[in-house]
């Protein structure tokens, strides 16, 4: 039987209530333009931070930096605060500024079509269609599990599941349990783990640079200067930027800065794995920056337990309750956990967008690319947050996505102030910007550094999920809305004026 479903008009589709979607409806909001809905396909705000709730979850950017400039919060436990609470800090930005009444929970995007004639996105969803004039899709480079596909998973013994869809159920207790991958959310689960399994066996596809974690907690006396003087979270907020933007130097391959870089994290290493044929498995064999520098005291130090074992190959397949690794070895285990990312450089919402001609899916077959990392040619009226080359490897994505809500808003006050219906880039900006991408990226750690990342299109080798350059140049370029490089209702901008 086929449901009729009742089409809700809107001026704005956000897609997305995590930080980029929230976020972009804030400053909305404080403009107050409030003719928008937000669709998020859960049953709660924040995104990546309500979904991953495994055992040790936290940020590795200091929390007065991984929070809206323009939202601050004075009463930061840590200096990097563990993933329930930031999950609280979004429920919080989301309640206290009135974004619940616009958000239809449980509404999963199915399809986005571009309506040539009216001029309009249609977005269908589980729980019904939106039209608007504009669509912003915030959903999250961290918002699908990749699960590799495992032979013989189906005939494992115990149970399986993805380090971002925890099941609480298990019980670990007593239990063996392998640790699929070595990234970020590894170093963070396997000290956990091992604290109440048997036994442990950590599947290591390629070691991670580990440096250490200068985490602390705030102590009450700040958190009552925070409050009683915002401008010292000001300060601290920019002594944290620039501190992160001091490393991007090592990426850009400088010698002085990777060798600071590299010794650190290997000093670190020998202070923490006293054992030298352990230490050798633990040494990463690329130059350090190509992969994210991971932030940890308490990993290296897991594998200095009896019951904890560091397997130098990645998970080959399963058979019964064995799992069996590309060097041969198996192990018998009763839970299997996989810390194995994300669907980051292949978003899977790219193929249910489709503009004038095509889908987003079809159009990215070398990889992902946006004019200012933000609109695609034969997509009208359609911003992506946080979509191509706007990732960092070296700071924080709140910046990131601040500088694209201003880009946005400048967006739309110019459409509107010209009377256009539709804003759109043409192709030969988006060709100029992603050869300019392509050209920053050249010689930096990410291409040259000898590993092989999500931050890379898994088919063309482009860089496409990472911004080549300090965030500080993302904003300066992409954070205010230039109508060059545009059409207006099809036509060039300098044709129209």
């Amino acid at each position: 039987m086929t449901v009729e479903w009742t089409i809700h008009e809107t001026s704005l589709i956000i897609v997305g209530a995590g930080f980029s979607g929230l976020g972009m409806a804030m400053k909305l909001k404080q403009k107050g333009m409030d003719d928008f809905v937000i669709l998020e396909r859960a049953d709660d705000v924040g995104g990546a931070w309500r979904d991953n709730t495994y055992p040790g979850v936290a940020c590795d950017v200091p929390s007065h930096l991984y929070s809206f400039s323009f939202m601050p919060k004075p009463d930061w436990s840590r200096v990097f605060s563990p993933g329930g609470e930031i999950w609280d800090y979004l429920r919080d930005c989301a309640r206290k500024t009135g974004l619940v009444p616009h958000i239809q929970f449980g509404a999963e995007m199915l399809q986005a079509n571009w309506d040539e004639t009216g001029r309009r996105w249609t977005v269908e969803t589980t729980r019904g269609v939106w039209r608007g004039r504009y669509l912003i899709t915030a959903t999250g480079v961290l918002a699908d599990a990749h699960l590799p596909a495992m032979p013989g998973l189906e005939s494992f013994h115990g149970c399986s599941f993805h380090s971002a869809r925890w099941d609480h159920a298990a019980d670990l207790k007593g239990k063996r349990v392998g640790v699929v991958g070595s990234g970020a959310s590894a170093i963070q689960i396997v000290p956990e783990v091992s604290k109440v399994a048997s036994e442990v066996v950590v599947f290591q596809r390629s070691a991670p640079y580990i440096i250490p974690r200068p985490d602390r907690a705030y102590t009450e006396a700040e958190k009552r200067t925070f409050t009683r003087l915002p401008d010292t979270m000001t300060a601290l907020r920019s002594e944290i930027f620039w501190f992160g933007e001091y490393a991007y130097a090592q990426r850009r391959a400088v010698p002085a800065f990777v060798a600071e870089a590299r010794k650190m994290a290997l000093d670190h290493l020998a202070a923490q794995v006293p054992d030298p044929t352990l230490r050798a498995s633990l040494t990463p064999d690329y130059e350090i920056g190509c992969k994210r520098v991971l932030i940890s005291n308490n990993y290296y130090p897991s594998f200095n337990e009896k019951h904890v074992s560091l397997e130098t190959s990645a998970l080959a397949r399963v058979d019964g309750s064995k799992a069996v690794a590309a060097s041969g070895m198996s192990y018998d285990l009763d839970v299997l956990v996989f810390a194995t990312g994300f669907e980051a450089a292949e978003p899977p919402v790219a193929h249910r967008i489709h503009g004038r001609e095509t889908s987003l899916a079809e159009r990215w077959t070398r990889g992902m690319q946006a004019y200012d990392s933000i609109t695609v040619p034969g997509f009208p009226n359609l911003f992506m947050m946080l979509g191509p080359n706007t990732g960092l490897g070296h700071h924080t994505m709140v910046y990131i996505l601040e500088a694209q809500v201003d880009y946005i808003l400048g967006a739309l006050d110019y459409a509107k102030a010209s009377g256009s219906e539709t804003l759109e880039a043409s192709v030969e900006a988006e060709a100029r910007y992603v050869a300019a991408i392509e050209q920053r990226s050249a010689g930096t750690v990410w291409l040259a550094g000898g590993c092989n990342f999500w931050y890379r299109d898994p088919n063309s080798g482009r860089l496409t999920v990472l911004w080549p350059d300090f965030a500080y140049a993302f904003r300066d370029e992409n954070g205010s809305f230039e109508p060059d490089g545009y059409l207006m209702d099809g036509k060039s901008i300098a044709a129209a004026v």
